[in-house]
């Protein structure tokens, strides 16, 4: 077995574990739509000023969503650490035994892992997705990147939606309209606010 298989073989145990996918899922999706709407803002801050700046509204998309990640895989690196090793010594109290230097331990420690590496990344997709009419479009036409870029994080919103409505059993297209409609009236106070500037 190579060293990649052997590592696969690790994520995929850390991912099987009970408390793993609901709070990868959980997470995930909290963070998702923070960062979109961070995003949501900055353009509107940025993209729809007077005088937008191109360089500037791509830096601070980037670093907005950088500086969440970093925020978000953090937060939940500790809180996931606190909760998983509470866990632990409910079942080593159980047990009689220490867990230390076990697979139970090892593999709790790499389910945090990927936990916070996944949510340290949501921030840099939903970064990329609306990035892409901007740096398309180019100087020529910043507010129409900025519109562009709007309505995929809309989309984002709407798509992540769906999924909790899929994953909760209730309609996705309703749930994932919802999401959307929060975003629009988001849209909507933020552009006033900027406006009013």
């Amino acid at each position: 077995m190579s060293a990649d298989d052997g590592l696969f073989s690790q994520m995929k145990a850390a991912m099987s574990m009970p408390e793993t996918g609901p709070a990868l899922r959980r997470y995930f999706i909290n963070t998702i739509f923070d960062s979109t709407f961070v995003i949501l803002g900055v353009i509107i801050g940025s993209a729809f000023a007077h005088d937008p700046s191109y360089s500037l509204v791509i830096a601070t998309i980037l670093t907005s969503s950088f500086a969440l990640g970093i925020s978000t895989g953090v937060s939940v690196y500790e809180a996931e650490t606190m909760e998983q090793d509470r866990r632990i010594k409910e079942i080593e109290t159980a047990m009689l035994s220490s867990l230390k230097d076990t697979e139970i331990q090892r593999m709790s420690r790499l389910s945090i892992f990927v936990i916070s590496l996944v949510n340290f990344s949501a921030p840099l997709m939903a970064c990329g997705v609306t990035l892409v009419p901007i740096l398309i479009i180019g100087e020529g036409n910043v507010q129409l990147g900025g519109w562009i870029a709007s309505i995929l994080a809309l989309t984002i919103l709407f798509v992540t939606g769906a999924l909790m409505g899929r994953m909760s059993g209730k309609n996705p297209v309703l749930r994932g309209l919802r999401m959307a409609l929060i975003g629009g009236g988001v849209f909507l106070i933020c552009f006033w606010i900027q406006t009013l500037i």
